[in-house]
């Protein structure tokens, strides 16, 4: 894996960067996050940054929807978004050659988007299409129901809203939530491949500068909001008939931050981490309970939930459900230290290829520069993985109790006695 030249800097424009430089690749990778989230959204109008991001690219002071895309596809520059819990995010690969270029037209699309009014309507429909068909995925739902259960608000807010709340929206509410919340000074920009990052830097503030009253006003990272788990311990059940009953259930874990987080991932490398993982072996190969099982963790900026979930049959429900929760307090009493070196292994693996990935080194670079504000080197990541020990992952379970558990069923019938 090639070491990397990490340069971060806050430009003065207002907007945050990193430039991650990687010779010799083929491909630059751009990431841009702006702190518009649907956890800013207001509660009358909860689905609206989704909306945003639909119609963003739908057109600009200068071109239609179709000319943008016409005019990315000249210069063989991917692009896509996303609408997340906290930041609304774009992604690019393009050719060193066409940086400036795609620079640009990213510029031009969070700049100058027109919202015209047929591209909004087309996405409010296509919002409620999706909310809708979420009834038909049970699993899905289930999550639904538990993040809003489990995170309080603003961050156990879906990202399509509610269907009331869609109700309110139209062109005005989506015009004011890219008013309020886009600016430079919102925004982290990560830019790695084989680039000059003063040149990147010049390209960016000629693109953002002079944009928007905060770009001016030297507001900084520390002025952005950062919301706070409001974590309920309770168990609620969903009826629903459906064939397979749906376990959902969370409990507070570390945040990003935390000198635990990275004992967290090995905890969960032991329980989920593969074929090898206790919840797969136990509950679905030796117990032939669940349709699927399977544990992670959720990070909003500050705190952090441990999540595990599983299908199984009505009949099972009760019986899966306490096995997971044995499962994950096992673990504390006989992890061994080849099940540690195991689940070690594999997060291993996973952030060296990483590294060999453009794209992947600029996500992970955003990552860093959201929950830490700097940029991680590889090897001081790997070092805290490889640093966790046995003892670690029955401290980190000691200090992260589960005995008070946040859970949703979706099925056909409740729990006949919630742990």
């Amino acid at each position: 894996m090639q070491d990397v030249l990490a340069e971060h800097r806050r430009l003065a424009c207002g907007a945050e960067l990193a430039v991650l430089r990687l010779p010799g690749r083929p491909v630059v990778s751009l990431e841009i996050r702006v702190f518009a989230g649907y956890a800013f959204e207001d509660e009358r109008c909860l689905g609206v940054a989704y909306l945003v991001e639909e119609t963003l690219s739908k057109g600009t002071e200068r071109r239609d929807g179709r000319a943008l895309n016409d005019a990315f596809d000249e210069i063989g520059a991917t692009h896509a978004s996303f609408a997340g819990r906290e930041t609304i995010g774009f992604s690019s690969l393009c050719l060193p050659e066409f940086l400036d270029q795609t620079i640009d037209l990213h510029a031009e699309m969070i700049r100058t988007p027109s919202f015209p009014d047929d591209a909004c309507e087309v996405a409010l429909e296509l919002a409620n299409q999706s909310l809708a068909a979420l009834d038909d995925n049970p699993g899905e739902l289930a999550k639904k129901f538990l993040y809003r259960q489990a995170y309080g608000q603003p961050l156990g807010r879906h990202p399509l809203g509610e269907a009331e709340t869609l109700g309110r929206i139209g062109r005005e509410q989506i015009v004011e939530h890219w008013r309020r919340f886009f600016s430079p000074a919102r925004m982290h920009v990560v830019v790695a491949g084989d680039v000059d990052a003063e040149a990147v830097a010049d390209g960016l503030e000629a693109a953002f500068g002079g944009w928007g009253p905060a770009a001016s006003a030297g507001a900084g990272d520390n002025d952005l909001a950062r919301f706070a788990i409001e974590f309920t311990p309770a168990y609620r059940h969903h009826d629903k008939e459906v064939e397979q009953e749906q376990i959902a259930l969370c409990f507070p874990g570390a945040s990003a931050t935390d000198d635990d987080h990275a004992v967290e991932k090995v905890v969960i490398g032991v329980l989920a981490g593969g074929m090898s993982g206790r919840l797969f072996t136990e509950v679905r190969e030796r117990q032939g309970l669940a349709y699927w099982v399977g544990a992670w963790d959720d990070h909003p900026r500050t705190g952090g939930m441990v999540h595990v979930g599983a299908s199984t049959t009505t009949e099972n429900l009760d019986r899966t459900y306490s096995t997971l929760l044995r499962e994950i307090a096992r673990v504390a009493e006989d992890v061994t230290q080849a099940e540690v070196d195991r689940a070690i292994a594999g997060i291993v693996t996973r952030l060296r290829t990483r590294g060999d990935v453009t794209r992947a080194r600029a996500v992970e670079a955003a990552e860093d520069l959201f929950y830490y504000g700097r940029i991680i080197p590889t090897e001081e990541r790997l070092a805290e993985i490889t640093a966790v020990t046995v003892k670690d992952l029955r401290d980190y379970l000691a200090a992260h109790p589960r005995d008070s558990l946040s859970a949703v069923t979706l099925g056909p019938r409740a729990l006949a006695v919630p742990a």
